[in-house]
């Protein structure tokens, strides 16, 4: 039981430090009964989580399993400051309302997947808000200012001169510190975050909490392109939040590749059933797509239900396989005559014009049906069904 514990808390990780500190917590839970305490910090910043967000939510499950309490942190504090991480400009401020909002979303959506007996939510302004003056100095003097430009986006906006607030050297700080006030035996985040993360075990040790936190990093989960990290911006995302045909098709639109990639990274699945479905998709005992269905059923079902899963399957074959329609397609009406380009992006088919352009392009846009590569077309008054690609559609009524 110890070793299945291991490798499937090792999977899909793409660095630990240390591994033997979880082999030895692991090994005192089910040897003396002893839990531990797996921390994830989630800073809302946007009210809505997407399937790469989930990564971190399916690995503390995956802790959970094996023993773990989870400390779920909503950085109420922090994500009033931001998290410059991967940014070259200092990044806007939530505002109380804005924050408090958006965490509304974490509450309603984190329990999909992890099991709430097993998970404490925490909120960092109980303790960083009331830091005192003093508190606040002792905080700062455990780093230097040479230690904290060695994390690659402070190096690169200061080499290049471009602002670097002081308070954003606070961040990883108040980061590390939560660490301390929790008290975690493990800390798990992005592979962008390995700076933030180490300063826990920095900050544990400095101020004797007597212990220095694992730290487990997860891979960046790549949108459905395969190849750019998955995001809203991009376009490339799910949202966890997303109606189920939706999902479905955007899951089915994946490549064979990058569905083991999901499947590791996504799937509660056992790594030995995974690995036996790649091994009969190899032989061609299983289809490909059977396979890719199975994975968008597992997530469907997650976030919505096994009814809706199983509809949305037999919409997808319906729509892509038979080719006909999608039996519910959504309804916009736009004041006429109206450029193409803008019509797609109205009824949400698109994200901007110059996409929309582009896109009409390369013979990706149909009206009615039909192929449409006039970029400088206008729909007159009437009623149009409008798609992008194989699986976005949207009827269009032009006033």
């Amino acid at each position: 039981m110890i070793e299945e514990a291991l490798n499937e808390i090792r999977r899909g990780a793409a660095e630990i430090i240390t591994e033997d500190q979880i082999e030895s917590l692991v090994r005192s839970y089910y040897e003396k009964g002893e839990p531990y305490y797996v921390k994830a910090g989630f800073d809302p910043t946007a009210p809505d989580l997407h399937l790469g967000h989930t990564v971190l939510l399916q690995k503390l499950a995956t802790f959970q399993k094996y023993g773990a309490i989870v400390q779920f942190l909503i950085g109420d504090f922090t994500g009033m400051i931001g998290d410059p991480t991967g940014k070259s400009q200092t990044r806007k401020k939530l505002t109380r309302e804005e924050v408090k909002e958006n965490a509304k979303s974490y509450e309603e959506q984190v329990f999909k997947i992890l099991d709430p007996e097993k998970t404490v939510v925490v909120f960092n302004s109980d303790w960083l808000g009331r830091l005192t003056s003093y508190e606040m100095i002792e905080l700062a003097s455990k780093r230097t200012v040479a230690r904290m430009l060695e994390r690659d986006d402070f190096e690169k906006r200061f080499k290049s001169g471009q602002d670097i607030s002081l308070y954003e050297f606070f961040y990883p700080l108040f980061q590390g510190y939560d660490s301390v006030v929790l008290k975690s035996d493990i800390e798990i985040g992005g592979t962008d975050q390995k700076f933030n993360l180490l300063m826990g075990r920095h900050l544990q040790r400095a101020y004797g909490v007597g212990k220095e936190q694992v730290v487990l990093m997860m891979p960046i989960l790549e949108g459905l392109d395969g190849v750019q990290k998955m995001s809203k911006s991009l376009g490339n995302f799910i949202g966890v939040a997303e109606e189920p045909n939706v999902m479905f098709a955007k899951l089915m639109s994946i490549s064979d590749d990058l569905m083991w990639r999901y499947y590791e990274l996504l799937s509660s699945r056992p790594l030995a059933e995974i690995a036996r479905m790649k091994e009969d998709v190899g032989s061609g005992k299983l289809h490909p797509k059977r396979a890719k269905e199975m994975l968008a059923e597992e997530i469907v079902e997650r976030f919505h239900d096994s009814e809706s899963a199983l509809s949305a399957c037999e919409e997808f074959n319906k729509v892509f396989k038979q080719k006909d329609l999608p039996t519910e397609i959504p309804e916009y009406e736009i004041d006429g005559p109206v450029w193409i380009a803008k019509a797609l992006v109205e009824a949400k088919l698109e994200p901007s014009t110059s996409q929309a352009r582009r896109d009409l392009q390369a013979g990706a846009v149909r009206v009615d049906q039909q192929k449409v590569s006039d970029k400088d077309l206008h729909l007159e008054a009437g009623e149009y069904i409008l798609q992008v690609g194989k699986k976005k559609f949207a009827r269009v009524k032009v006033k």
